[in-house]
């Protein structure tokens, strides 16, 4: 008699799937190994049906609004768990699943995970995304108040009711060690490299520089933390004060803070030369970045940003793009010589770095490709699966031990 496949939940509470990346790179790869996968995760933009099968993986979505204040976050998380909740149990009644694979943030998942873990006996893995105490200090400007004990504590529990814990950066790795206090063998080392089918560099089109000699590209979300402003006030340093006219910006993706950057471009005069596209679609972000001679990641320094690897990054190294960035623990360990760092917060020093690269082809085509030899050698998905999938052995052979155990 044929076994069954092993079933798994991937629970993610701040994005939409397929939209969050990573994700959908998990989720098609269990897949393809034999798993059957069920993920429940929010609607959004462009995916608002509340229940699909893609690829052959269930999907389940519920509505959630994005909270704006502490207060607000309060009551989107306890709507977010009560749904995830709700759609864990309708999947589980379905098919019930092996595995429950936690995404964070927010590391209040392991509420949800603590049913089935000690009522149906599944294993629980904890996909560390972001370290949670240190983005609430980059948030609310080291507060250390009550509500970042809660946060700190919030962590605790989430590792203590793992059985496996997947990293994604070198530094979450210690984390899972130190913090939370997790044998070797049970913290793996999984990066969010790229598909590299899917970031395929093409050739540049000159046409949507827009009359610029030079463009400069930034990719990602449009919110307080990613210092997008740093870019908009450098491009105006390059602009005004170095004399540049032949210098222009293309600002690639939206969120929360995307109205209040565009009227920043707006104060401060820069609408002519910063371009905002919005969330536009794969092929055509490909070749606005491909068209780009420097991608900046402007991230502020703090312990936070220290420690994510940050996935434009890895998108400009995969597309063969010369980067500029703040001197960031992660980014300096992701990027290496394919990548400039100015001194952190230095907007001026950011934007001398951007025209030192403008003026030096050679250098930009020995950094661009650099980068793309680190992520086909080392970083790209096709490396980090495998270890997503000893991850799932090492979980399944605890599931065995204790059903071994118990007879």
């Amino acid at each position: 008699m044929t076994a069954s496949p092993v079933s798994v939940l991937i629970l993610v509470e701040n994005l939409p799937v397929p939209f969050d990346r990573r994700v959908w790179m998990e989720a098609t790869t269990l897949r393809a190994n034999g798993y059957e996968v069920a993920v429940v995760c929010p609607t959004g933009k462009g995916f608002t049906t509340r229940r699909e099968i893609l690829d052959g993986i269930r999907i389940y979505r519920y509505p959630l609004a994005e909270a704006d204040s502490v207060v607000g976050y309060f009551g989107e998380y306890g709507r977010a768990l009560s749904s995830s909740l709700h759609m864990c149990l309708k999947a589980y009644r379905e098919r019930p699943f092996d595995v429950i694979h936690l995404c964070n943030p927010p590391d209040l998942l392991f509420l949800v995970a603590l049913w089935f873990k000690f009522g149906r006996g599944v294993k629980v893995i904890f996909d560390h995304h972001d370290v949670t105490p240190e983005m609430y200090l980059a948030k609310y400007d080291d507060r250390r108040d009550l509500l970042y004990r809660a946060v700190v504590l919030s962590e605790r529990l989430t590792f203590a009711t793992a059985d496996i814990v997947i990293a994604t950066s070198e530094t979450g790795r210690e984390i899972a060690h130190r913090r939370g206090h997790k044998c070797p063998g049970d913290v793996f080392l999984v990066r969010s490299g790229p598909d590299m089918a899917r970031f395929t560099p093409v050739p540049p089109d000159p046409a949507l520089k827009n009359g610029s000699k030079h463009l400069i590209g930034y990719l990602g979300v449009m919110s307080e933390q990613e210092g997008v402003d740093h870019v908009i006030r450098a491009a105006k340093y390059i602009r005004e004060e170095l004399g540049r006219d032949d210098v222009s910006f293309a600002l690639i993706g939206d969120g929360p803070a995307g109205q209040d950057l565009r009227a920043l471009a707006d104060a401060l005069g820069t609408s002519a030369y910063v371009r905002f596209t919005g969330r536009i679609p794969d092929a055509e972000m490909v070749e606005l970045l491909c068209t780009c001679d420097v991608c900046v990641s402007p991230d502020p320094k703090n312990a936070y940003n220290d420690a994510c690897v940050m996935n434009k990054v890895l998108e400009y190294m995969a597309l063969k793009r010369p980067i500029v960035q703040y001197d960031l623990v992660e980014g300096r360990r992701s990027a290496g010589d394919a990548s400039l760092y100015a001194r952190p917060g230095d907007e001026r020093h950011l934007a001398q770095l951007i025209v030192e690269l403008i003026d030096d082809e050679a250098r930009r085509k020995f950094m661009g490709d650099e980068g793309y030899r680190r992520m086909t050698e080392e970083l790209e998905w096709r490396h980090q699966a495998p270890k997503l999938l000893e991850a799932y052995t090492a979980v399944l052979r605890k599931k065995s031990e204790v059903t071994v155990s118990a007879r």
